[in-house]
């Protein structure tokens, strides 16, 4: 099997010749990893990584505003500030442009972005650039997320419970956006693109940010929509949700989620086993290796052990498993730490 055939077939919970592997990571731990294998390396290649080809359409909309002190700005005008920390650096979220807003005037008055403002045929050639040799992401479809980032996170909570209409009028118009966006994205590449982003960040560490219902009522309909819409296309659906989500799987598995993403199983109610068991005839499971303990600061052979046990529990079966760290790989992880995870997928995982 090449990457895309056994990335597809785990997905599709069919045989599999060896667990396929993913990889999410910092820049620094890119350039770490490059210093170790040498900056011309195949950093997939040295890993045995399968991978997803990630492909998305260039901005050729209005011009965004050029900000000092190291500040930028996106097509949303959601802008954010490079803030450094023992030895990376994060773009954190410094302003939110409807954080102010207080009525649907306010909102009419803001610039939505539209499908004009991207290069929707040139994306068709990056797609096929990719070849068929690894699975091809596109697209990424989040309007609580987007919620938080427009009102900031604190107002984005309370607004359904102060403002149920103006939390209708804002989530509604993010998804309107997101719809128009990717479908033109999907009409471009039809044929192309096997994975899209229909996700959020409903979890804590501990549990949900927001109830079931006002999921339910506020956020579901539109993820349904997303979902429908990949499907249309044939395209599958990857859902990321860190921390304690357990309460939202049936509903996300009946709205028809095809990849849960990222399986944080030290949080409350996420024990692999039990997911696999109750979820595994739907939706195949990506990443799961614990990446805030035993990664950054566990031996390779206890990160070797990590790798066997979530095998074991999210692919007992042979199959529905795409192994990846829990999420992005931090500047703080040994390479011995990553070369020994993806080492260990290779042999366990066969």
């Amino acid at each position: 099997m090449n990457s895309r055939e056994r990335v597809i077939a785990a997905i599709n919970r069919e045989p599999v010749d060896r667990v396929p592997t993913d990889i999410w990571a910092t820049p620094e731990v890119w350039a770490k990893l490059r210093d170790h294998f040498g900056e011309e390396a195949d950093i997939l290649a040295e890993l045995r990584i399968d991978g997803m080809a990630v492909v998305s359409p260039d901005y050729i909309g209005p011009a965004l505003p050029k900000l000092a002190d190291g500040e930028s700005v996106d097509f949303w005008g959601i802008r954010r500030k490079r803030v450094p920390h023992e030895g990376g650096a994060y773009n954190e979220l410094s302003f939110y442009p409807l954080a102010e807003a207080e009525t649907i005037a306010d909102l009419d008055a803001y610039r939505w972005p539209t499908t004009d403002w991207f290069d929707y045929p040139a994306l068709r050639d990056k797609a096929e650039s990719v070849g068929r040799t690894r699975a091809v992401q596109c697209g990424y479809m989040a309007p609580f997320f987007y919620h938080n980032m427009l009102r900031g996170l604190e107002q984005s909570l309370v607004d359904p419970l102060e403002d149920p209409e103006i939390t209708h009028a804002i989530v509604n118009r993010i998804s309107d956006f997101f719809f128009d966006h990717h479908r033109c994205m999907f009409e471009a590449c039809d044929g192309l693109i096997d994975i899209a982003q229909v996700t959020d960040d409903l979890g804590s560490q501990s549990g949900p940010l927001i109830s079931l219902g006002l999921y339910q009522e506020f956020y579901a309909p539109h993820h349904k929509r997303f979902i429908d819409l990949c499907h249309e296309f044939g395209i599958k659906v990857f859902h990321h949700d860190d921390g304690s989500i357990r309460q939202f799987l049936p509903t996300l598995v009946e709205l028809g989620i095809d990849i849960l993403n990222p399986v944080q199983w030290t949080c409350p109610q996420m024990d692999m086993k039990e997911l696999k068991s109750e979820f595994g005839d739907k939706v195949a499971f990506h990443g799961a290796i614990e990446n805030q303990k035993i990664l950054p600061f566990g031996t390779p052979d206890e990160v070797r052990a990590e790798v066997r046990h979530c095998i074991d529990a999210l692919a007992g079966d042979g199959t529905g498993y795409i192994l990846a760290p829990c999420h992005n790989l931090q500047v703080n992880t040994p390479v011995e730490n990553i070369i020994a995870m993806y080492d260990e997928a290779w042999k366990y995982g066969k």
